[in-house]
């Protein structure tokens, strides 16, 4: 046991020895700064080990000592020789140091004027490099000052566009070569106030080029359409040249001149008008915009150029889009408000070819597309005060001028024709207004009697005004007459004026034949079927306009409704189009004179019935008469003798408005004289009365048998007093045991007599039996007629009661 604790004991030993012998070798071969961890590890490490490795250290530093010390020994005796060396050179030093001092002094006197000398040399060869340096810089300096002083002279000479290329070079080129010079940083520092300036004043160009352009807008617009219209008269003239024929003529004639095919000589003066015409170009002064927009793009700043340009023309779109109040008053109105218009576009056209990208097409549609929709926006709402036909149709030919102007650069103007037709239905309503005062004059000024012809000359004087052809009044000699009035020529010829004047609107449109051929046709429908007949309807409804007149207005729209294929052959002459073509629109003349004569015939009736009634006014029975004249009524005879000498005017009317009327007459005679025995105001009637009544109704019926109008078969027209004379027939035979058995029987003798209307009358008769006849009572025969009519009375009575039963 002891044994193994001295073995562990002497090896424990034994690892502490080594552990110091590694600290030792480390402290020794480390830098100082670290050997704090190498000590540390030996406080670290067992108890007491710091007192072994104390003892090692100890050691170790008595070991070195005797080795410093053996090394010092070694080396002392070499060390004593070298001292021994050195002190006898010291003495051959101080010898030479003085020989050295002695030379040093005598060099530095015999270079003091050499010295001198050289320091003479050396400044003029510094002079000399100044001055060959000078020369140099300024040589480098001249041409950026000769190109400022060319530079300020542009300036002041305008030439912006030069001046700006100037610049660039100063900048590029010559300003870099002396930049380290106080006036080039100074000129440097003040070329981008000059690029200001020129911006500023190539923007006041520009917006004087503007208001210029403002101004002038009016007088380019002008020249252009001059132009575009030189262009379309050349071109139509040529077109109408080569269509032509050499022998032809001229087709009508226009303010007292021949429409004559055009010679060389003509067309070549339109030629020369035609370059006689100033262009824009001519006119406008665009040098301020491209010097501009050159300016702006050597800037750099070419977009907000365009921005700028872009964005005034769009203002000045909109005031020149904007018209004045008065503008539909004066085609001149309309002229500036077109020539301001186009004046603007073309410049834009211009301004859109000669620049690269300064306005662009879609720009340029995009403004015509935002004027388009306000040109006819404003077109549409001063047309509509214009009432003056001859104005609207100067308002067309300028739109068209128009219209082919900008066409001509490109524009769609689609739009301006749909606009066209708009108008074109607004010319039509201004021409039948004014058509309408045309038929109302001629209505007013017609006498409404036959047109009296007195020579052959006269007879086709109205002939070549209106297609008449009647073989029978060809037969005959002069003078003669022409059933109808004057207003029928005067009608018919202001028609066809009227389809002339719908045609010019026509004129220039782009359209075809058939189209234009539709147009005319629709607005002709139009004159007839409302213009027309509206004044025809006014005046059959006039009160001054008599029987005589109605009938004469009948006889003219007969004539003036078999007139109608005539104005269809002449819509055909002028447009070419067949009339059997399938779309072609046909004439509404048959209706319209239809009806007018219709209105004219019940107009007639209305009238006569009038008459009538004015004459059974006049009427003054004596109904309580004991004995009748024996004559016929004076107002019954005036108005036998007016129907008379009235249906004798009827001659010329057609058979069956002849006939209608009589009837019509008769009828309302018979009826109104019923209604007067009826008359709820008249008490009694006597018998003479009623005798008196029946001489006027055999009045009626004779000159209903007299056939005042040809055509009544038999007793036809007697036939309208049969309800009356069965009535009286009844009270003068006082048949009324025939009329009680017989009543209700087809074959009865009075079939046509109500009871009703009996009745009243048989009252009527009793209250004056009872009234005049007050000793009546006394006579037998009057009481057994007294209880005859009571007898009667009552069975009437029963009668009618049993009817209403029945019904």
């Amino acid at each position: 046991m002891l044994t193994y604790t001295t073995i562990m004991a002497d090896s424990e030993t034994l690892e502490c020895v080594t552990e110091h012998e590694r600290i030792l070798q480390e402290i020794e071969s480390t830098d100082t700064a670290c050997v704090g961890p190498t000590l540390r590890s030996v406080y670290d490490d067992q108890p007491y080990a710091h007192k072994r490795f104390m003892e090692k250290l100890d050691a170790r530093i008595r070991n070195h000592d005797r080795e410093i010390e053996k090394m010092c020994n070694f080396h002392h005796q070499g060390f004593v020789d070298a001292i021994t060396e050195l002190l006898k050179v010291r003495a051959d030093a101080e010898k030479l140091m003085g020989q050295v001092t002695d030379t040093n002094r005598r060099l530095q006197e015999a270079g003091k004027e050499v010295t001198a000398r050289t320091e003479e040399v050396v400044c003029c060869r510094l002079q000399q490099r100044n001055m060959a340096t000078t020369v140099e810089r300024l040589q480098l300096c001249l041409p950026v000052l000769e190109m400022y002083s060319k530079l300020k002279e542009q300036l002041q000479t305008k030439r912006y566009y030069a001046a700006l290329k100037t610049m660039e070079q100063l900048e590029n080129v010559y300003i870099p070569r002396v930049g380290q010079y106080r006036f080039c940083q100074i000129m440097a520092e003040n070329l981008p106030r000059l690029r200001d300036q020129i911006k500023e004043i190539s923007m006041s160009d520009l917006k004087d080029f503007l208001e210029s352009i403002r101004k002038h807008s009016d007088k380019v617009g002008e020249a252009a359409m001059k132009q575009a219209q030189q262009h379309r008269t050349f071109n139509s003239a040529v077109a109408r040249q080569a269509s032509a024929g050499p022998y032809s003529r001229p087709l009508f004639t226009l303010n007292g001149r021949g429409r004559e095919a055009l010679n060389g000589q003509a067309l070549d003066d339109m030629v020369e008008e035609e370059e006689e015409v100033l262009t824009a170009q001519d006119l406008v002064d665009f040098s301020p915009v491209y010097r501009c927009l050159h300016i702006y793009t050597i800037l750099g700043d070419r977009e907000t150029f365009e921005n700028y340009y872009r964005k005034q023309r769009k203002k000045q779109a909109r005031l020149v889009l904007q018209p004045q109040a008065s503008m539909h008053e004066t085609v001149e109105g309309y002229r500036r408000y077109f020539n301001q218009i186009v004046g603007f576009f073309v410049v834009e056209d211009h301004i859109l070819h000669a620049t690269q990208g300064l306005v662009t097409r879609a720009f340029t549609e995009e403004l015509w597309n935002m004027a388009l929709s306000k040109i006819i926006a404003v077109l549409r709402t001063h047309s509509s005060y214009c009432d003056d036909p001859d104005l609207v149709l100067e308002l067309k030919n300028l739109i068209v001028i128009f219209a082919d102007t900008l066409q001509g650069y490109g524009f769609p103007v689609n739009r301006l024709f749909d606009l066209l037709f708009e108008i074109r239905d607004q010319y039509n309503e201004t021409l039948l207004k004014k058509w309408s005062l045309v038929f109302r004059e001629i209505f007013e000024l017609d006498n409404y009697s036959p047109i009296p012809v007195e020579t052959e000359e006269e007879y086709k004087l109205v002939v070549s005004r209106f297609p008449f052809h009647d073989a029978e009044i060809e037969k005959q000699d002069f003078p003669k007459k022409l059933p109808m009035s004057q207003s029928v020529p005067q009608i018919y010829t202001q028609v066809k004026e009227f389809i002339y004047a719908s045609l010019k609107f026509s004129e220039s449109l782009h359209r075809s034949s058939t189209e234009i051929d539709d147009m005319l046709r629709k607005s002709t429908n139009l004159l007839l079927t409302r213009t027309l007949s509206g004044c025809l309807q006014n005046l059959i409804k006039k009160p001054h306009i008599g029987l005589t007149e109605l009938v004469q207005i009948i006889i003219n729209t007969t004539h003036l409704e078999q007139a109608c294929r005539y104005l269809e052959d002449f819509i055909t002459n002028i447009t070419t189009v067949s009339p059997e073509a399938v779309h072609t629109t046909r004439l509404y003349g048959l209706s319209t004179f239809k009806d007018a004569r219709h209105a004219a015939e019940g107009e007639i009736y209305t009238k006569l019935n009038q008459k009538i009634d004015e004459f059974i006014q006049l009427a003054d029975y004596e109904w309580c008469m004991a004995e009748s004249d024996g004559r016929a009524s004076g107002y019954l005879m005036d108005l036998i003798n007016f129907l008379r000498s009235t249906f004798q005017v009827f001659t010329h009317l057609p058979g069956k408005v002849a006939q209608t009327a009589c009837m019509s007459a008769c009828k309302h005679l018979s009826t109104s004289l019923l209604q007067m025995l009826m008359d709820s105001e008249l008490k009694q009637i006597s018998m003479g009365a009623v005798q008196q009544f029946n001489l006027d109704v055999i009045q009626c019926e004779l000159f209903a048998s007299s056939e005042p109008v040809p055509g009544f078969q038999g007793d036809t027209l007697q036939l309208a007093f049969i309800d009356l004379r069965q009535l009286l027939d009844l009270f003068m035979v006082w048949d009324w045991s025939t009329y009680l058995a017989d009543y209700g029987q087809p074959t009865s003798k009075y079939l046509r007599v109500n009871p009703t209307t009996a009745l009243a009358l048989l009252e009527k008769m009793k209250d004056t039996s009872k009234k005049n006849n007050i000793f009546s009572q006394f006579r037998k025969n009057d009481r057994d007629k007294q209880k005859l009519i009571e007898t009667v009375v009552k069975q009437l009575r029963s009668l009618i009661n049993g009817m209403s039963l029945h019904s």
